[in-house]
């Protein structure tokens, strides 16, 4: 029988500035923070808990023997698209509030399950960050 995937547990962002980063997303989509001792002489990692999912937050320029990661590591060239209970309005709303500047939207774009209406924004590094929600 073949391997098949069902779900996604977390992903690594690779980052040149994990404090600025980890705020933004706390401020921007409510994620909690968590860091995890790894042991001694080991770095600690940093993550950005939301859901059933979290983010790694990787900075750009960790030693590999602490981060087994891709291949080319570079900051802000992510694309993400984060769900919310929130409306598009609210979304423009909450992100006019913290001044930061809107790219797009809210437009009508095609999810996983559907049609999803987004708003879209940079994170610190200029990755583009996808805040949905679906039509239902």
């Amino acid at each position: 029988m073949p391997v098949k995937a069902n779900a996604l547990d977390h992903l690594v962002i690779n980052v040149s500035d994990v404090e600025r980063t980890t705020t933004w997303y706390q401020k921007v989509l409510g994620m909690e923070l968590q860091v995890t001792d790894l042991g001694p002489g080991r770095a600690k990692r940093t993550s950005l808990l939301f859901g059933n999912q979290k983010i790694n937050v990787r900075p750009k320029d960790a030693d590999k023997v602490d981060w087994f990661t891709a291949d080319h590591v570079t900051a802000g060239s992510d694309d993400l698209c984060f769900l919310t209970a929130s409306t598009p309005d609210e979304v423009v709303a909450h992100l006019d509030a913290l001044g930061i500047a809107i790219e797009e939207g809210p437009v009508a774009k095609q999810g996983a399950r559907g049609t999803l209406r987004s708003v879209y924004c940079r994170d610190p590094d200029g990755s583009l960050i996808e805040i949905s929600s679906y039509q239902d």
